[in-house]
């Protein structure tokens, strides 16, 4: 493969979150940010939006890794399982110890639960991840586990985090007593043209690079083609560097960027699923 060639110690755009390369822009930051400051005000329900690949799950998994001790936090990757699953998946996480086959004695055990948490100046959340495939129905169980509170207090806080779909399921009348609940949203913007280029360098210097490979208008063509989707930045430059390994060429400018973006079939401005 490429690595030897480039002088790179391992490969620098995998498209799967990884935590030793990761790099946070001025739109990461705030909404790392936002996150914490949300965890912080025990706000009861948090909305993180944004398109596929812009970076919502390795935002996410920073924020486990940096959250307080305090904090116990489930994370639900596959809200739309069905709904005792949903609940003993919770019972799991949060160690109580139960397997339940009725609701109201799932609320009970949980409730306690919570109350214990809350003495113990613990802070409870509930991540639903891929939120977008949520139904009205879901939405309701969800609103419900937050209606659990001690003295106005909320004992739960829940992070909504999807792609921007979200926003018009919330928008559904039959949401609205959810989409009340939510005291603080951010959507995720992807990299501008700059952005771009420092998290490239970024990547390839975490990997070993001791020199420049891309170069400044590769970079750029890449943004173009992209349209900052930091998933498909990933491809277009594993692309280019295996590309290049294969010409003989060390340094790579926008014309092999364009050939990826052919052998990738990417049109300009689509977003990468």
């Amino acid at each position: 493969m490429y690595l030897d060639y480039y002088e790179l110690t391992k490969f620098p755009f995998r498209t799967n979150p990884d935590p030793d390369f990761l790099w946070f822009g001025e739109k990461h930051k705030k909404a790392l940010s936002f996150l914490k400051d949300g965890m912080l005000k025990r706000d009861g329900f948090l909305l993180l939006t944004g398109d596929v690949g812009t970076g919502k799950t390795s935002l996410i998994r920073y924020l486990l890794k940096s959250t307080d001790a305090s904090a116990i936090i489930a994370t639900i990757s596959n809200p739309m399982m069905p709904v005792f699953d949903f609940y003993n998946f919770l019972s799991e996480k949060f160690k109580l110890a139960n397997k339940f086959a009725d609701k109201a004695d799932f609320f009970i055990h949980f409730k306690k639960f919570l109350l214990k948490a809350y003495s113990e100046h613990k802070l409870i959340f509930v991540i639903i991840d891929a939120a977008q495939t949520l139904i009205h129905d879901r939405l309701e169980e969800i609103r419900l586990l937050s209606n659990i509170e001690f003295e106005n207090q909320k004992l739960l806080n829940i992070f909504f985090v999807g792609q921007n779909e979200i926003e018009t399921i919330l928008m559904d009348p039959r949401s609205k007593a959810t989409s009340q609940r939510i005291n603080m949203s951010y959507q995720l913007q992807p990299l501008d043209e700059n952005e771009t280029i420092h998290y490239i360098a970024h990547r390839l210097k975490v990997a070993g690079a001791k020199k420049a490979i891309f170069t400044d208008d590769a970079c750029k063509k890449i943004f173009d083609i992209a349209d900052g989707i930091p998933r498909l930045i990933n491809s277009i430059c594993d692309c280019a560097l295996l590309s290049g390994y294969a010409k003989g060429l060390k340094i790579i400018d926008p014309i092999l960027i364009r050939e990826c973006q052919i052998e990738l079939r990417i049109p300009i401005g689509t977003i990468f699923i």
